[in-house]
């Protein structure tokens, strides 16, 4: 079953979080990450204000996201993230097709 990262990202420093994207990337590949939505167009129908960013990154399952996220790769990159903004991120299991 698949899995998805869901990410909304307030940045207050480009430069530096800039680091993070140059470097997050290749984590994703490594671990079979299909990068869905990334920074595009959104507005906020309930909850809170519409995050600067919001990432939406599918994996074949959700052992794979776990370990993507949990990776060398991946918290090396995270800390070029660290300090430049706000991020939250939820990884959620898929539901089967019907």
């Amino acid at each position: 079953m698949k899995a998805y990262w869901i990410a909304h990202v307030d940045v207050t420093d480009p430069d530096q979080y800039s680091q993070y994207t140059q470097r997050a990337p290749k984590a994703f590949a490594e671990y079979g990450g299909r990068m869905l939505a990334r920074g595009g167009r959104s507005e906020a129908m309930e909850g809170r204000a519409t995050p600067q960013r919001s990432v939406v990154i599918e994996f074949d399952s959700y052992e794979q996201a776990l370990a993507c996220y949990r990776s060398d790769e991946y918290q090396e990159a995270k800390r070029h993230r660290e300090g430049a903004g706000r991020a939250e991120i939820v990884i959620v299991e898929g539901v089967e097709p019907v």
